[in-house]
């Protein structure tokens, strides 16, 4: 098993959504992946409820099952014309989609409650108690040399995937499908981002950062 030797810094600008660059014949120890999901569960969650579970699925049958609504579903949102920029991004999708059946190992990050028709407040809180344990697994992984993107077309048929894992669906929602692999390579770069004085905000929305107001 792999321990990178990353600064908290690197590891939080280089843990990047991995899809041509997943290992597809390496095995992932079962004891990584362990490692990853209870440092996962150290994240914050609203009311220290801790209603998540992971499901880590490494049987054939089912990852080929849950590839197959992943594959149906990006069919059916295929946007059909995309932009020269996202060029490069769509094709490591289609990569992804292709391939993922193959991927070592599938992760769907899930929380007790179903929120589609609670109040705003409530989804949010519950959004809030999940997404940081995902996010806290997926650098985990990242630690040990695992590539990881986060995925959310299967959701178009989460009712289905849920009779494949045997996920009570009425009480628990899946959120995410992370597929699992080490990288073919450990050197990830940062990222292109905006500018952070397009995207940050002062007291309030209109206001300038300090030193960028017009003389």
């Amino acid at each position: 098993m792999i321990r990178l030797d990353l600064s908290p810094d690197q590891l939080l600008s280089t843990t990047r959504a991995v899809r041509k660059r997943l290992d597809l014949e390496r095995p992932v120890e079962r004891e990584a992946l362990e490692e990853c999901v209870a440092l996962a569960m150290q994240a914050p969650n609203g009311g220290s409820v801790q209603g998540w579970h992971f499901v880590l699925i490494t049987d054939e049958s089912r990852k080929r099952a849950i590839s197959d609504l992943y594959r149906k579903s990006k069919v059916k949102n295929d946007p059909g014309s995309t932009p020269p920029e996202h060029q490069a991004m769509m094709d490591s999708s289609a990569y992804l989609a292709e391939h993922l059946h193959e991927v070592p190992v599938l992760v769907v990050p899930c929380i007790e409650g179903r929120v589609e028709n609670a109040p705003f407040i409530v989804q949010a809180a519950t959004w809030g108690s999940i997404l940081p344990a995902t996010w806290s697994f997926m650098l985990a992984a990242r630690a040990r040399g695992l590539g990881t993107a986060w995925t959310s077309l299967h959701l178009e048929y989460e009712r289905e995937a849920a009779e494949i894992l045997a996920i009570p669906y009425e009480r628990v929602m899946q959120v995410a499908l992370i597929p699992v692999a080490y990288t073919i390579g450990t050197d990830f770069k940062p990222g292109p981002r905006l500018a952070m004085s397009d995207r940050v905000h002062w007291e309030s929305w209109h206001q300038a950062a300090p030193g960028d107001q017009a003389d």
